[in-house]
């Protein structure tokens, strides 16, 4: 059997280049997202598709931007979009279909939309700060109440920043000399892993709560496009409901970041926040000051008027005194002469009471002598019944010994013992046999 007729690989890249050529996949704009963007002369980069739902990249591409184009395309998009042109952004570009025999199939970039990018950052801020108004928790920061003069702060910036070496030097050297009390939590404040890191600062910071009055986060120095990172919804989320006061600083005048619509104060770089800080305390010392020499001038015041005071009273004193005296005397006078008269009634008082008390003394003693008297009456009548004449009347006999004990029982007595019994009209000796 003859062998087939073969091509090599290059004639058949070849023949895949010419078709692709005059295909119609070129000039077409496509909505994609920069990944691996690198700048060798021209810029080499990946344009890439993910799902929304799982964040799985369903779609890949090779690009590349010449270096004549690249310089022209980046400057308009960095001048209309406020950022550079990096990966992680989503972007308009206009492509080309290359195929090179060597490398395969890659997109050439001619063009770019900035306005689309710009539209696709500010909808994705729109609805980071719709999904959380929707929770319930966009104002829960927002609403806390600032002390009056920040003194403790937790700082959420990068170690090395600028922007946080200028905060602390100026919260340090104020005028005023007022201390303040400053921690580090150091975090990324640029790239992919900066929603992440932030949130881990504040995890930490949580911990310590009862040691701050609010929370910084301070990004300092840097492009337009690091504000990207801040625009995630479980960090906007995380601040949102975090329980003490936050402040930002993480951009210049222009730029706006979810954070910065959802903290309780937004101030435009690390440097106005430390002017803020000294500002307030500043105003509370001033205030404090001012009311402390209000209360002295008041207290002086109210010293000198009760100098015054006193002094018109010390004359006033002996003029009283005499009246008060003098009044009092006559009032004296007064009582002493109705003494005599009260005297005599409340004397005449008694000895009716007393009278009175006397015969009611004497009547009811009479009436307790009789009371007694009948019931004596009555005893000796008693007695007088019970008595032994009485008894001896009625035909009774007394038996007793000799020694004058009475006998009660013949047994009681042993034989030959002599004994007297007593009759109503004499007596009987005889002797038990």
């Amino acid at each position: 059997m003859d062998s087939p007729q073969a091509l090599t690989l290059l004639q058949y890249n070849r023949l895949i280049s010419d078709a692709l050529r005059c295909s119609a996949l070129n000039g077409v704009w496509v909505i994609a997202e920069l990944s691996d963007v690198s700048v060798r002369n021209h810029c080499y980069l990946e344009l890439i598709e993910k799902d929304s739902a799982s964040g799985i990249t369903v779609a890949k591409i090779r690009g590349i931007i010449w270096a004549t184009v690249f310089a022209q395309l980046s400057h308009r998009f960095e001048m209309e979009t406020g950022q550079k042109f990096t990966s992680g952004i989503k972007v308009m570009v206009k492509v080309n279909l290359n195929f090179h025999e060597q490398y395969g199939i890659s997109v050439v970039i001619s063009d770019i939309n900035p306005s689309f990018t710009i539209g696709d950052m500010a909808r994705k801020r729109i609805e980071i700060l719709n999904r959380l108004e929707k929770e319930g928790i966009i104002n829960d920061n927002k609403n806390l109440v600032m002390p009056l003069a920040p003194q403790r702060i937790a700082v959420i910036s990068s170690a090395d920043a600028a922007g946080y070496g200028d905060f602390i030097n100026q919260l340090r050297n104020n005028s005023a000399g007022i201390v303040f009390y400053t921690v580090l939590y150091p975090a990324m404040m640029q790239g992919l892993e900066t929603p992440s890191s932030i949130i881990h600062s504040l995890n930490n910071i949580a911990q310590n709560l009862h040691l701050f009055d609010c929370v910084l986060i301070t990004r300092g120095g840097g492009s337009s496009s690091d504000l990207n990172w801040f625009d995630d919804y479980n960090l906007a989320a995380n601040v949102a409901q975090f329980p003490i006061p936050i402040i930002t600083a993480i951009g210049h005048e222009r730029d706006n970041t979810v954070l910065d619509y959802i903290s309780n104060l937004r101030v435009k770089t690390p440097t106005a926040a430390a002017e803020w800080f000294i500002e307030q305390a500043e105003s509370v010392l001033k205030a404090v000051t001012d009311m402390g020499a209000r209360i002295s001038e008041a207290a002086k015041t109210l010293i000198s008027e009760s100098k015054e005071a006193l002094t018109k009273i010390g004359f006033q004193i002996p003029s009283i005194a005499m009246e008060l005296i003098s009044s009092n005397s006559i009032r004296l006078h007064h009582i002493a002469a109705h003494i005599p008269v009260v005297s005599q009634s409340k004397i005449s008082q008694q000895s009716v009471w007393l009278k009175n008390m006397a015969l009611q003394i004497s009547s009811a003693a009479n009436q307790s002598v009789k009371m007694e008297s009948l019931k004596l009456s009555h005893i000796s009548d008693t007695i007088q019944a019970y008595s032994p004449q009485n008894t001896l009347r009625r035909g009774y006999s007394i038996t007793r010994t000799l020694d004058g004990k009475i006998i009660q029982s013949a047994q009681s007595i042993p034989k030959g013992t002599t004994i007297v019994t007593t009759l109503l009209n004499g007596n009987i000796t005889s002797e038990t046999i």
